[in-house]
């Protein structure tokens, strides 16, 4: 469960560490599993496109740049489909958004070593758009992500601001010159902490610049009332992974 500090600090910042959620022996089955995933369902050639990345790579990382992911991969993976319910989660997130927890998606997101792409300045709501705010986005690191890995950035309290345009040639992304990873807050995590945040607040990535992996596994979560209006998984419903559906409400 969250302290109220960590509460007031999430609806404040826009975000939260939640540290050693997982432990070390937990960690390396699901990495074990990962394996898995890469060899046998990812995509080795995902990183975003789009003008953001004149700005952000040179011409030379922009040919070497790569990216590993897939959605909704606890769909091919029993273990991994638990993790998605695990109470230890989804405790943590109904502190945020209420008894009933609905689960959106799952993504992996896996940088290479030296030539992990950037992520743009973004909003997740410009990806699934939600009318309120009952939905958290959470990060559950598989390997330590310091800030040379291309760990995640925030900008904090952005959240506030609601949902803003995004910039729609390529990878919905944020204005380069107004929204900068400079002025954005890196929260380096360990393997097996869990970062939450908002799906207004603005983040982003840099390169990958060290010389091991950095792997992440994004888990969405809403309040089944909170209802969709865009974007991915759009008219999905997901499964209830705490508390229950009431009758009447369809995401």
């Amino acid at each position: 469960m969250l302290t109220p500090l960590q509460k007031a600090f999430f609806w404040d910042q826009g975000y939260l560490r939640v540290e050693k959620l997982f432990g070390p022996k937990e960690i390396q089955a699901l990495s074990d599993e990962l394996d898995w995933v890469f060899e046998t369902w990812a995509d080795h050639n995902a990183q975003w496109q789009g003008p953001w990345r004149d700005q952000y790579l040179t011409e030379e990382q922009k040919k070497a740049a790569k990216l590993v992911a897939i959605n909704d991969f606890h769909l091919h993976s029993a273990l991994w489909n638990r993790v998605a319910a695990d109470p230890r989660i989804t405790e943590v997130v109904s502190d945020l958004i209420g008894p009933d927890v609905e689960l959106h998606h799952t993504t992996l997101h896996a940088k290479p070593p030296a030539v992990g792409s950037p992520f743009p300045m973004h909003q997740d709501h410009a990806f699934y758009a939600h009318e309120g705010h009952a939905y958290v986005d959470t990060l559950l690191h598989i390997d330590p992500a310091p800030v040379e890995s291309g760990c995640i950035q925030f900008l904090p309290g952005s959240h506030k601001a609601g949902a803003l345009p995004h910039i729609l040639d390529g990878a919905p992304h944020l204005p380069t010159d107004r929204y900068r990873l400079a002025d954005a807050v890196s929260v380096a995590a360990g393997a097996g902490d869990l970062v939450l945040f908002h799906l207004c607040t603005v983040h982003g990535s840099d390169l990958n610049r060290s010389g091991q992996w950095r792997r992440i596994v994004r888990l969405g979560y809403r309040s089944p009332a909170n209802r969709q209006t865009a974007g991915y998984a759009l008219g999905r419903p997901g499964p209830m992974v705490l508390g229950r559906r009431p009758k009447g409400v369809a995401s």
